[in-house]
């Protein structure tokens, strides 16, 4: 008897041990050269800023992939201020009169969201030029009466963060309202939002009766990442006192609660939230925004760090030695789409049609963990 307990003592100290090494945090060092490493293998491949992006048709690279992609620069050069990150940046927005595809007149989120960084460089150096046509566009919409645009739930990281800071940088509170009320409508009127479930229909197409395979709602996991990217970089930007502040919090931590029990054993999460064998398997834009949206929340005080920093380290862990390629590639990215079954087959080799804006989900994430670290 007394050999059967020390032999279970050992198993319990051997199984302890074994779960504080796979949870063990890296070090800063670690995450900041997977960070360089991918981004240099971004910047080599595309030394031209401006050069058009061809896959099945060719497009400008002030698209929404490669603009997200520059949300990731801009996070790394945060904690990493490189002037090289810096002039690249400045060569994109150059490259293109700082202007947005389809001009001023757009309402696309898609097309708005090079404003972030433009607004970012601005905001660096604050050339007029670099502003004008994002707030112009805009302007146009705070001026009209439709806050209908946001029917995908992609738009809500691409378009909320521009109104934010153009609300920031003037001190003009109808940018915040408008921005307010273009949420709420996705959110609300369209429905895209599920309160029970704590998570949202990608648009429309996927509200019930739409289900899964095994009879689950679809909750796309890059979807619902995008809404969390929206909902932090919101947060990071509004005073406290905005009206609207402790809404985007409350769905913050509402989303942050809904996703901690859908973690994968390895680390990451599947393309379907609640249907894993539905294209189940790895995939890493997803899984590099939930990581984001929960280390800013660790960094700034909502979030338990006793509760979240197992499942960020495991996240990221799981990212930089699984999907980082050695030559800083990165695999398991889907491809461009709206539900689990595009662009698949999601494994370690393969290429997504825009390689970006994987890039600049796992930057963003590898800036908050650097910001985690001690």
């Amino acid at each position: 008897m007394k050999f059967r307990n020390t032999l279970t003592l050992i198993i319990i100290l051997v199984i302890q041990v074994v779960m504080t090494q796979a949870q063990k945090l890296p070090s800063k060092k670690d995450v900041l050269d997977r960070m360089v490493l991918t981004n240099a293998y971004f910047m080599n491949k595309w030394p031209d800023a401006g050069k058009s992006i061809i896959t099945n048709r060719e497009r400008p690279s002030n698209i929404w992939t490669r603009a997200v992609y520059y949300e990731g620069l801009m996070a790394l050069y945060t904690v990493n201020p490189d002037k090289s990150y810096y002039d690249y940046a400045v060569s994109w927005g150059e490259a293109h009169k700082w202007g947005l595809r389809d001009g001023a007149k757009t309402r696309n989120a898609d097309n708005q969201c090079c404003g972030q960084t433009y607004i970012d460089l601005y905001e660096i150096d604050k050339k007029p030029e670099r502003i004008k046509e994002i707030q112009e566009s805009v302007d146009l919409m705070v001026n009209s009466d439709k806050t209908g645009d946001w029917t995908w739930i992609d738009a809500l990281q691409m378009g909320m963060p521009v109104f934010a800071k153009l609300g920031k940088i003037t001190g003009d509170k109808r940018y915040s309202e408008r921005m307010y009320q273009m949420y709420i409508d996705s959110k609300i009127k369209q429905g895209l939002y599920n309160p029970k479930d704590r998570l949202w229909w990608r648009d429309k197409d996927f509200l019930p009766p739409y289900k899964e395979p095994n009879g689950e709602d679809c909750y796309w996991s890059r979807g619902n990442g995008w809404v969390v990217a929206a909902l932090v970089r919101v947060l990071g930007i509004l005073p406290k006192d905005d009206p609207h502040y402790k809404e985007y919090r409350k769905t913050y931590l509402a989303m942050m609660k809904a996703l901690l029990p859908l973690q994968r054993e390895d680390g990451f999460w599947n393309a379907s939230l609640h249907d894993p064998k539905n294209f189940g398997g790895k995939e890493t834009s997803g899984t590099a925004l939930f990581v984001y949206g929960m280390a800013w929340g660790v960094n700034n005080g909502m979030l338990s760090a006793k509760k979240y920093t197992p499942v960020i380290t495991k996240g990221w862990n799981a990212m930089a030695a699984e999907a980082v390629h050695t030559d800083g590639s990165l695999g398991f990215v889907q491809g461009t789409g709206k539900q689990p079954s595009d662009g698949q087959p999601v494994i370690y080799d393969s290429k997504p049609d825009f390689e970006d804006y994987g890039l600049g989900c796992f930057l963003l994430a590898g800036s908050e963990v650097f910001l985690l670290l001690k």
